[in-house]
């Protein structure tokens, strides 16, 4: 958390943010992406808790950061049918309990229309855009189930059919599902949530062989979402592989070498990754009173790091 304080300057939204080329990847999504993150993390601490303090610091920068819901409006008038807008706008509305009527409204005629609804994307977008709708308030028929059934986990695939797109679909199918983990884990569909109980463990565990920390890190929330957690060995292991990747700074890279590093520590290098394993820590303290004991971040065997099938 105190990387990301620090570096929160590059999370800023600067003139480029309503150009007609800019790389939303670069702006607007880092920023939804840190309002997410710190939703879940003021949910599961308490408010005398210095995180809960920083989370909070940190969802006031972002919401400045769009002019307090202006610059979404600027946004969706030049580009009207761009889903991003409403996504980041829903995130931050959602984590901080905060809201602009003008774009509410806007939103809720362009929403409306055959050109937004008939705007075909792969079955996981639609499910984002469906959970964005809600969080900001738009009302239209739930096309959920028909999206969640043509998405990679809907289908039950074979699970030796896992790969890095397929993992980062089934990490967001549940975000979606869950609505980043407000929603608990009965908003999981019991076919699924009893497919990632058999698979998700040695998932993780090749992606942790890979050195793949950003996408263990995504598994490692979508497991503190799920009915039935997996084993606390499994967990402890996981948790301590990330620790060991994990810089002297906080930083943790997307990929690569674990241990202690003296390289340039370059955000777009790092930012996703701290934020979900932030992400997907702050779930798995929310998770920690069903009786089974947490990771002792404290106990870290020496190990040696293998060389994943995902390379």
């Amino acid at each position: 958390m105190e990387w990301v304080f620090a570096h929160r300057g590059e999370f800023a939204l600067g003139e480029e943010a309503l150009a007609p080329d800019d790389e939303v990847n670069l702006s607007w999504k880092p920023l939804g992406e840190l309002a997410v993150t710190c939703a879940a993390v003021s949910r599961h601490t308490a408010p005398c808790d210095p995180l809960h303090a920083r989370a909070a610091e940190l969802l006031s920068f972002a919401w400045q950061q769009t002019g307090q819901g202006e610059l979404f409006l600027r946004m969706q008038c030049l580009e009207p049918f761009a889903t991003y807008p409403l996504e980041v706008y829903a995130a931050l509305a959602s984590a901080a309990d905060v809201r602009h009527a003008g774009y509410e409204d806007a939103a809720a005629v362009l929403t409306r229309t055959r050109g937004w609804q008939l705007t075909e994307q792969e079955p996981t977008r639609r499910l984002a855009v469906l959970n964005a709708e809600e969080r900001a308030g738009v009302r239209r028929p739930d096309g959920r189930a028909q999206a969640l059934a043509r998405t990679w986990l809907g289908g039950l695939p074979e699970p030796w059919t896992f790969e890095r797109h397929a993992g980062y679909a089934v990490t967001h199918v549940v975000f979606h599902l869950t609505d980043w983990g407000r929603a608990g884990p009965r908003s999981v569909p019991p076919d699924l949530a009893a497919y990632l109980d058999d698979w998700l463990p040695p998932w993780l565990d090749t992606c942790l062989d890979a050195r793949m920390w950003d996408l263990a890190s995504e598994l490692l929330a979508v497991a503190a979402t799920l009915p039935k957690r997996p084993e606390p060995d499994v967990l402890q292991d996981a948790w301590e592989r990330i620790a060991a990747a994990q810089r002297p700074s906080g930083a943790i890279p997307t990929v690569g070498q674990s241990g202690q590093h003296t390289e340039a520590e370059d955000f777009l290098g790092h930012y996703h990754t701290t934020l979900m394993a932030l992400f997907a820590a702050a779930l798995t303290a929310g998770r920690l009173d069903d009786g089974q004991p947490a990771p002792d971040p404290r106990h870290r065997p020496e190990r040696h790091d293998g060389q994943g099938v995902l390379g």
